[in-house]
C-alpha cells in the first residue's frame, strides 16, 4: 500500500486528469547542481548557454573560449568533457531540463523539457548515486544532480550564473531568494531562473503527492490521519528548521500557507479530516 508519493517534479493537468483527484504538499526546496571532476580546478563558473553547448555536443573541451571567457583566473585543461546524464526518468532532470529549457532556444528545440530526455552525447546513469558516482570516476566528467548529494559527497560544484549576472552557489538563502516571486495556489510553480538577486538559478520546490480523499486499497481513516499528522508536522517551524541541516532550504510562508489550505481539503469517505 502506497501512503504518498515524493518528487520534485509536479503532476501535470493531463496526468492529473487520468487519476483520482490529488493534492501537492510542497515539503522544502531544494537545488540541482553542476557537479564536474577537474583534479587542478577548485572553482569554476558556468552559464545556461555552456551547459547547452556541453550536452548538445557543441562544447567538447574544457578549455574552450566560451568557458575561459568566464573564468579568466582560472588554468582550463585542454580535456574531453564528458556529460553525465540520468538513465531513469526524474524530478531532478525535469528541474534541470526547465531551467534549460528557459534559458537556451537549441536546448527548447532539441531535448525540452522532461522527467526523461533523449541525449545524444555523454554517459548514462542511474540515479543521482549513479550519476554522482560516475562523475567522480571520470576524470573531465559533468553532470547534474540534487546538491545533497553533491554535498555528502563533497563534490565540486559550478558557479551558475543567475538571470541577474551574479555567479551563485546553492545555500539556503540564494535557494530561499529564488521562491520570492510568488507560487501558485495549488503550488505547482517551478522556480528556475528567477529574476531575484542573489538567487540559485536551478531551485526547486519538491513535493509529497497525496490522494485528496484518502479512503483508498482498504486504508483505514486512522491511516488516513497518521498521514495528514505527518505532512502538518512536515510543515511545522520545527520541521522546517531541520532543512537547512541537510542541504535544502525551508519554505516560504506564502507557501506553507497555501500547503496548508491544500491539506484542510484532505477528506476520508468525503468526510473532513
Amino acid at each position: 500500500m502506497v501512503d504518498f508519493a515524493g518528487s520534485d517534479a509536479y503532476l501535470s493537468d493531463e496526468e492529473m486528469a487520468e487519476m483520482k483527484a490529488t493534492i501537492h504538499v510542497p515539503t522544502c526546496l531544494g537545488a540541482v547542481v553542476l557537479s564536474y571532476n577537474l583534479p587542478d580546478v577548485s572553482s569554476l563558473n558556468l552559464t545556461g548557454d555552456i551547459i547547452a553547448g556541453i550536452y548538445l555536443g557543441k562544447i567538447t573541451r574544457w578549455n574552450d573560449a566560451a568557458i575561459q571567457a568566464i573564468n579568466p583566473a582560472v588554468s582550463l585543461p585542454d580535456k574531453a568533457i564528458t556529460p553525465v546524464y540520468r538513465s531513469d526518468g526524474s524530478g531532478t532532470t525535469f528541474v534541470f531540463s526547465d531551467y534549460m529549457t528557459k534559458i537556451n532556444k537549441d536546448w527548447e528545440n532539441t531535448l525540452g523539457t522532461g522527467k526523461s530526455l533523449n541525449f545524444a552525447h555523454g554517459i548514462a546513469a542511474k540515479g543521482n548515486p549513479g550519476v554522482a558516482g560516475t562523475i567522480s570516476q571520470t576524470e573531465g566528467a559533468i553532470g547534474y544532480i540534487g546538491s545533497e548529494y553533491a554535498f555528502a559527497l563533497n563534490s565540486p560544484i559550478a558557479y551558475m550564473q543567475n538571470a541577474a549576472g551574479e555567479f551563485i552557489l546553492p545555500s539556503s538563502l540564494s535557494i530561499s531568494a529564488a521562491a520570492q516571486e510568488g507560487i501558485a495556489d495549488d503550488t505547482r510553480s517551478m522556480i528556475t531562473n528567477s529574476s531575484a538577486k542573489g538567487s540559485y538559478p536551478i531551485s526547486c520546490l519538491t513535493w509529497i503527492i497525496v490522494y485528496k480523499d484518502q479512503a483508498y486499497a482498504n486504508r483505514s481513516e486512522d491511516q488516513a490521519r497518521a498521514t495528514l499528522s505527518l505532512l502538518n508536522f512536515i510543515l511545522s517551524p520545527a520541521a522546517q528548521a531541520q532543512t537547512t541541516m541537510v542541504h535544502y532550504a525551508p519554505l516560504p510562508k506564502e507557501v506553507i500557507d497555501k500547503a496548508q489550505k491544500a491539506l484542510s481539503e484532505i477528506t476520508y469517505n468525503g468526510k473532513s479530516l
